[in-house]
């Protein structure tokens, strides 16, 4: 069992929990989400709260999966000296509490979809089933990657249907592109672990593949991730700033593939966290200044 001092107070338990799921990482996937809603602004009224619903729907998904994911991974995290320190892990929150915020999480997502749009609701079980289940999918195939990539490239396609409760080619398209690289740069996080992994059985594409086949791998999808968002213009009017923001989003890509190494993994965390969040502005930054043009 996770070993936790039972004079942990609420607060200690909400703190420990938004320092376990990295609360501020919930910017990679939301600049896509709030470019899908600028895109439906394009053509269609967006009231403004639906603007705020749409960042508590999206906060409320990722809490809860990022909470399920260290609720179901403990014992690996305990055993692993890399996340040894983790929250739940160490003993600084207590399971009952992670359980309480995870279920909350959820409920807050079911809550915002419900305020967007019926059908937007009605999708809420099928979402949680997807994010969840990323959890668990390192224990049986090394596509546990890819899984995230899915998990987070659905923010497109469920902004686009909460505001219009249909769907179109362009937030399909920027879902493939978020997939893509997603998975580009959870592999290279995984170079950590790869020793770790082949110890225990886990699975996982550094594992499988070995350090250089892993960078290779990253680096095609990273590659098809450019192609995916250079295409979109096909599917939705964008202006000249989105090529811009295109080619300073493949310039950044080919910064964080070349700073990894196979032997080498020191800049790991410039690549996983500066880059990434980068690339999530950056394609915000573009979008929007391409409908002002």
């Amino acid at each position: 069992m996770t070993p936790a001092s039972p004079a942990l107070t609420a607060t200690d338990n909400v703190r420990a929990f938004a320092r376990d799921i990295k609360l501020s990482h919930t910017l990679f996937a939301l600049p896509f989400a709030l470019s899908a809603a600028w895109m439906v602004a394009s053509t269609t009224d967006v009231p403004w709260h639906a603007w705020i619903w749409i960042v508590v729907a999206m906060v409320g998904a990722r809490s809860s999966a990022m909470g399920f994911n260290r609720i179901v991974d403990r014992r690996i995290d305990q055993a692993n000296p890399r996340t040894a320190g983790r929250e739940l892990a160490a003993g600084n929150m207590t399971l009952g509490w992670a359980w309480g915020l995870v279920l909350g999480s959820a409920a807050l997502l079911a809550f915002a979809a419900a305020m967007l749009h019926p059908v937007a609701l009605k999708l809420v079980p099928g979402v949680l089933v997807v994010l969840w289940g990323y959890s668990l999918t390192k224990r049986f195939t090394a596509l546990c990657h890819l899984w995230l990539g899915f998990a987070l490239g659905l923010s497109p396609s469920c902004v686009w249907v909460a505001l219009t409760g249909d769907m179109a080619a362009a937030p399909v398209l920027m879902g493939l592109a978020v997939m893509a690289w997603v998975a580009g740069f959870d592999i290279l996080y995984a170079m950590q672990d790869r020793e770790y992994d082949e110890k225990v059985g886990l699975n996982s594409i550094p594992a499988r593949l070995g350090a250089v086949g892993a960078l290779r791998l990253s680096s095609a999808l990273h590659g098809a991730a450019i192609m995916a968002l250079a295409l979109l213009p096909l599917t939705v009017p964008l202006g000249w700033p989105y090529y811009v923001a295109v080619a300073v989003i493949a310039g950044i890509l080919l910064w964080e593939q070349s700073i990894v190494q196979p032997d080498d993994l020191s800049r790991m965390n410039a690549a996983f966290f500066k880059a990434n969040t980068a690339v999530s502005a950056v394609f915000l930054a573009g979008v929007l200044a391409s409908g002002l043009v």
